[in-house]
């Protein structure tokens, strides 16, 4: 039941719900540092390091708590070299492949990417590729989970991004202080300070182009024009909703045919207690996650999971400001597949089905407790963000949806119409979107010298 809240109250609790974010650190800083700005010295103390459980099953007595450091202990030398192997594919990816561009496949030549593109087992997936490292089931999981965060299934996702475990268990993931607000608020001031001009609420309807060259773009409120246009709005949406067709790179039937990376069932619950069992992350497994999978990225299976795994995030377990004193903050998430029907009706039977699952495995009542609800599902991603089938986080990470085979930075019909974000490479995630960014700035600072 959601009570009356006084009114500072519901201000705290809506301003950090949606500001929850946990982030590889180390691209952020890169990022900044392009702009001539060293984080670590304007701050040491701005990212913090946090930590997190992971609960498996769902029956009460196979209920366990791994913390990672504990795993780590009990499976010393196989995760070890696991590591070990993660943190070399991730060296050559940071150095040789993920700053790189890719037009064609002449772009892969490179002589330490053909040298040691062996190492990287492109042709076998994540799930074959874990199978033959590890025999404990709950091992797998935990060197598997982290490639939901990019879209993908063990199962549909190349080997080589178990580079994901080298940035999970051993780079670590950091909150920023004042969750992802703060780092956008930060770029924000930074764009401004450096002459950038913002229109907000002011949607393009149109991207106008005249003689194969975009001139500007119309808003509902008039026209702007422009030398260079860059899209970092949902790609398929620009394409098939603000280009005329004669000037799409690609048509509807290319994205038809496209993996699609997850949606999302997400709750935002501020509660007047403190749930000291969970976490800042936590993650309840199911036991037949397998199964979940399926229902995420097979078309024939798709539906509302009947028995979700599920990921918990308390920022509050490690920055007190982010709930009010005595209170919680908490974001539930569950992947959803792409294109579901999403109804009022149907969200909330889904939210007693996570709320009954989640008391029974804390063993409290957290529904009494809640002062603020607010779901976010299919329809928000459509509605909010012109999201291609309501998906969270744009393509998967398959093979062949991989580095050249993403969506171009760079219109093959328009010529000065570029576009960044989570469809192009190298993919999904902030720090993945910065290193997009990265690249199309300079290529545009190179191709348009005048306009720096």
């Amino acid at each position: 039941m959601v009570g009356i809240l006084r009114p500072e109250r519901r201000e705290v609790f809506t301003r950090l719900l949606l500001g929850f974010v946990d982030i590889n650190v180390d691209t952020v800083i890169d990022a900044y540092r392009a702009l001539g700005i060293d984080l670590r010295e304007e701050d040491e103390e701005a990212f913090k390091d946090d930590t997190y459980a992971i609960l498996r099953g769902y029956r009460e007595h196979e209920i366990g708590q791994f913390e990672m450091g504990n795993v780590m202990a009990q499976i010393p030398e196989v995760l070890r070299r696991y590591l070990a192997s993660a943190e070399e594919k991730y060296d050559l990816s940071i150095n040789e492949l993920l700053y790189r561009d890719y037009r064609s496949v002449f772009d892969f030549l490179n002589g330490r990417l053909i040298m040691e593109g062996a190492k990287l087992h492109v042709f076998e997936n994540l799930d074959a590729f874990v199978n033959r490292h590890f025999d404990s089931d709950e091992a797998k999981k935990i060197v598997e989970y982290s490639i939901g965060f990019l879209g993908g299934s063990p199962k549909n996702t190349p080997s080589f991004y178990h580079i994901m475990s080298h940035i999970d268990l051993t780079m670590g993931v950091f909150y920023p202080e004042g969750g992802m607000r703060a780092v956008v608020g930060a770029l924000h001031r930074l764009a401004a300070d450096q002459g950038a001009a913002f229109a907000f609420d002011e949607p393009v309807t149109r991207i106008l182009v005249k003689d194969g060259t975009a001139i500007g773009v119309e808003t509902p409120k008039g026209s702007y024009e422009a030398d260079i246009i860059l899209v970092n709005a949902d790609y398929p949406f620009a394409e098939l909703h603000l280009l005329d067709e004669r000037h799409r790179t690609y048509d509807a039937k290319y994205w038809d045919k496209k993996v699609l990376a997850p949606s999302a069932f997400v709750a935002y619950l501020g509660v007047n207690k403190r749930f000291e069992g969970l976490a800042h992350h936590t993650l309840f497994l199911d036991e037949n996650w397998e199964e979940g999978f399926d229902t995420l990225f097979d078309p024939a299976k798709a539906a509302w999971p009947e028995r979700p795994s599920y990921y918990v995030n308390v920022p509050s377990r490690t920055d007190p400001t982010a709930a009010p004193e005595g209170s919680d903050t908490l974001f539930i998430l569950v992947a959803l597949a792409p294109g579901l029907e999403d109804t009022p009706e149907r969200r909330e039977a889904f939210y007693t089905k996570i709320m009954d699952d989640l008391e029974r495995k804390l063993g409290e009542d957290v529904r009494s407790a809640v002062e603020v609800k607010r779901i976010f599902a299919l329809e928000d991603f459509a509605e909010r963000y012109n999201a291609y089938m309501g998906t969270a986080l744009g393509l998967s990470h398959t093979l062949f949806q991989t580095a050249l085979w993403r969506p171009s930075h760079k219109s093959k019909k328009v010529a000065n119409l570029y576009y960044s974000g989570h469809y192009t490479h190298p993919g999904i995630g902030v720090p993945m979107t910065l290193i997009s960014s990265t690249m199309v700035a300079k290529e545009l600072a190179e191709r348009y010298p005048q306009t720096r």
